[in-house]
């Protein structure tokens, strides 16, 4: 196969379905021929990226993102995607180890802010720990000339329990919690926009939108970056 991008997913396997799933869905196409070529590779045992962040004792996923990478790289992809947050952390080996572009999802998340909420002047993130304490956000914010607003403890405990003990054990969306949490987030630090930092999270606004509330949804922006990216090298071709 030619001209096709590879996704490295499966952290967590129902969020790469769901950016699957978004991306298929907002393919122009009339045929089979008109989807897109990719490869997907869903490493669902890869180490928790944020229980390595917290912890570096923990085993680190490095190395497995590392090898996927490599491996990969030696099919020919015109790019790589990478539906996970927190393994953005370790962006910078990843882009060194091969010489195929990485889609960056954070420094694209933040540049759709610019498009949708061109006034907004206060970004809020909402996150796993993991995220919130690589700071792999804050960079790309402030840089942007953003003021940064980050989860009270008790918002963080809220998007915790839905990440974790709702999707992540059991693939249920409580959009109570969902929503609350984002309600929360904007009444408590006044931003002026909450971005979803963490596919999982992408995944409840898939299930249980939020429709009146000013957000930048990580995953979805990745979906339509990738389609930018996939129609130059693929489309151009075809």
């Amino acid at each position: 196969m030619k001209n096709f991008f590879t996704i490295i997913g499966g952290m967590g396997t129902m969020a790469t379905e769901s950016y699957i799933h978004q991306l298929n869905l907002r393919t122009k196409a009339h045929k089979d021929q008109d989807y897109y070529n990719y490869t997907l590779v869903n490493h669902a045992t890869v180490p928790d990226r944020t229980a390595y962040i917290l912890d570096n004792t923990k085993q680190n996923p490095l190395p497995d993102l590392i090898e996927d990478f490599k491996q990969y790289a030696t099919l020919g992809p015109d790019f790589f995607t990478l539906p996970c947050n927190t393994a953005h952390y370790f962006y910078d080996e990843l882009a060194k180890a091969v010489d195929v572009p990485i889609l960056h999802m954070p420094k694209e998340t933040v540049a759709e802010i610019k498009k949708s909420y061109p006034k907004a002047k206060k970004v809020g993130l909402v996150a796993t720990q993991g995220t919130i304490r690589d700071q792999i956000y804050d960079k790309e914010i402030l840089a942007a000339g953003y003021d940064l607003a980050k989860p009270s403890p008790a918002v963080q405990k809220m998007t915790d329990e839905l990440i974790y003990d709702d999707i992540k054990e059991q693939d249920v969306v409580d959009g109570k919690l969902f929503h609350d949490l984002v309600a929360q987030m904007i009444q408590e630090t006044g931003c002026d926009v909450v971005i979803l930092g963490c596919t999982e999270l992408s995944l409840a606004q898939e299930r249980e939108p939020i429709t009146d509330l000013p957000l930048v949804d990580s995953q979805s922006t990745l979906v339509d970056r990738t389609i930018e990216w996939a129609d130059k090298t693929q489309k151009s071709v075809s």
